[in-house]
């Protein structure tokens, strides 16, 4: 897989990445989809990894708790074979963001949406 995490990503990966860090999770479910749709090798489960990650954040910010942490445990799963860092991406930072936002959201149970920490919700890191 390290030959694969030193390439370069997909530009509508790109695209969905930016997307999420500039709060459109919506629109960047629909890049990132291409993006997966497209790709041929691992990187593809990245790429999901990513876009569930933005459509829990989406769901949460919709009202939909269980959806929101349906979307954790899959994006958890997907991104768990990847190391620290792949195709620029900070793997690891985004597994404990998402990892951290579970663990807020079980704490507060489904009615505790009023009161979770929206700052929990942070973009995706890209390495230089």
């Amino acid at each position: 897989m390290s030959d694969l995490c030193s390439g370069s990503l997909h530009p509508k990966a790109l695209e969905g990445i930016s997307l999420i860090n500039e709060g459109r999770y919506f629109e960047a479910h629909e890049a990132l989809e291409i993006a997966w749709r497209q790709e041929t090798s691992v990187l593809r489960e990245l790429y999901r990894g990513i876009l569930q990650v933005g459509v829990a954040y989406y769901h949460l910010l919709r009202g939909n708790y269980a959806g929101g942490i349906k979307m954790l445990d899959k994006a958890e799963k997907c991104l768990q074979p990847f190391p620290e860092v792949c195709c620029g991406i900070h793997v690891a930072g985004l597994r404990a963001d998402a990892v951290r936002v579970r663990n807020e959201l079980l704490r507060l149970g489904p009615g505790g949406l009023n009161r979770f920490d929206w700052t929990l919700l942070r973009t995706v890191e890209l390495t230089e």
